[in-house]
């Protein structure tokens, strides 16, 4: 049995997360993607501790399931190399620095022209355009500009950045929504189109229910902590052993709580009758529960309370949700040989995912894909001698012959960037 997207080929000319998170996800569903990395490498290689065969995991997070290639796309003979490579393929996923690939002549404009049935998708910090147009953007400035952390955080402290790159992996996902939906379109005109996806947009939508709680006339967002803006009890409390979330959302999972918890001294308080009520007497609500919670141990509570219909659940650190048997039953752990992965979040029944390849090492499957473009031996030891498609950081080869490299990073040990 195949997978959604066999025989679909996707290039990927992207680098750090957003881009090699939209392309894994496109490989585990069975895309052919050749991740094509300039000849200092991904920067995200060098992006540790910890180092896994010297390579980041960063970068082994968000890399399986790709063939590896590197390129020197700032000189002629890496883009014709590149061109050949497009006559194939279906998708083109960058995220270069807007007016880059056009300065090389390979823009989007021109790509159509060559090939009209290409997607050429473009992950960017703030788009091509507008005020912000082509300024570069890393997740945090996303998040900082778009509003999340404002609402992210105690009320008595600062704005906090979320603890993961929220904003690169939406974006990231985003990517894969915009890809599917123009392949899905091609089958109808024929054609490829520009996909966009910018880390600003994905940020804004993000703020949800922030932004319809301002359309609706509601005063300036505040941040809340744990708990919920709209909904009460929704936040982590604290119990005998350990904190629980609770997330009860309606008269009835209230009324299922405390059955459970034995406290109908609660549910008959006039100060929590209704949602509304609760979120105004959020504070006395949750001195109420704590109280009650403290007699309880909080993994056990937590599970009668879920079993009994009212979302809850122990507040869990990385190794105990990996150890956890639902993570396994759900097929959210991938080993290929030594490498450990997170799964795809999407299951389809006829046409699942699956876990072909670990990450590549930087280079590994250029002399394959370059015989498959009719390269010769002798032709493809002169692209790895000239630095045009360098095999291995460790060859001998210097990053300082990359006139890319030299143009816009500072070189580091190993080719890494800095």
């Amino acid at each position: 049995m195949g997978s959604a997207l066999d025989g679909i080929r996707i290039i990927d000319l992207s680098r750090v997360l957003g881009g090699p998170y939209c392309t894994q996800l496109l490989g585990d569903h069975g895309a052919d993607v050749i991740k094509i990395e300039p000849p200092m490498g991904d920067e995200t290689r060098g992006w540790g501790p910890p180092f896994i065969n010297g390579t980041a995991s960063y970068f082994q997070g968000v890399n399986r399931n790709k063939r590896g290639l590197a390129l020197d796309l700032a000189r002629e003979e890496g883009r014709e190399i590149l061109l050949q490579l497009l006559e194939d393929a279906d998708v083109l996923v960058e995220n270069f620095k807007t007016g880059t690939l056009e300065k090389w002549g390979i823009g989007y404009d021109r790509l159509h022209q060559l090939f009209p049935r290409l997607i050429h998708c473009r992950i960017s910090g703030f788009g091509a355009d507008g005020p912000l147009g082509g300024l570069p953007g890393y997740d945090a400035i996303a998040q900082a500009m778009g509003g999340l952390m404002s609402v992210n955080g105690e009320e008595s402290g600062d704005p906090l950045r979320v603890g993961l790159p929220l904003v690169d992996m939406v974006t990231g996902l985003n990517a894969v929504a915009g890809i599917t939906l123009a392949l899905h379109e091609r089958t109808r005109s024929g054609e490829g189109q520009f996909v966009e996806a910018a880390l600003f947009d994905s940020a804004l939508a993000l703020m949800h229910p922030h932004f319809p709680n301002v359309f609706g006339g509601g005063s300036e967002p505040r941040r809340t902590g744990n708990a919920h803006p709209n909904i009460s009890p929704y936040e982590a409390y604290a119990t005998g052993t350990q904190k629980i979330f609770l997330a009860v959302g309606n008269n009835t999972q209230f009324a299922k709580m405390c059955a459970v918890l034995e406290c109908p001294q609660i549910l008959e308080d006039a100060r929590f009758q209704d949602n509304s009520q609760r979120v105004i007497n959020r504070a006395e609500l949750r001195g109420e529960l704590e109280t009650v919670l403290s007699r309880y141990n909080g993994s056990e509570i937590a599970e009668r309370l879920i079993r009994a219909g009212v979302p809850c659940g122990p507040v869990l650190n990385a190794s105990e949700v990996l150890s956890h048997p639902h993570t396994a039953h759900r097929g959210m752990l991938v080993e290929i040989g030594s490498y450990k992965g997170t799964g795809t979040p999407v299951k389809l029944n006829r046409t699942p995912a699956s876990y072909r390849n670990a990450p590549p090492a930087f280079a590994q499957d250029s002399n394959e894909i370059l015989a498959g473009l009719g390269f010769d031996e002798s032709r493809i030891r002169e692209l790895r001698e000239s630095g045009v498609a360098p095999p291995a950081f460790d060859s001998g080869y210097h990053q300082d012959d990359c006139a890319d490299c030299k143009e816009t990073i500072k070189p580091g040990p190993l080719g890494v960037s800095q």
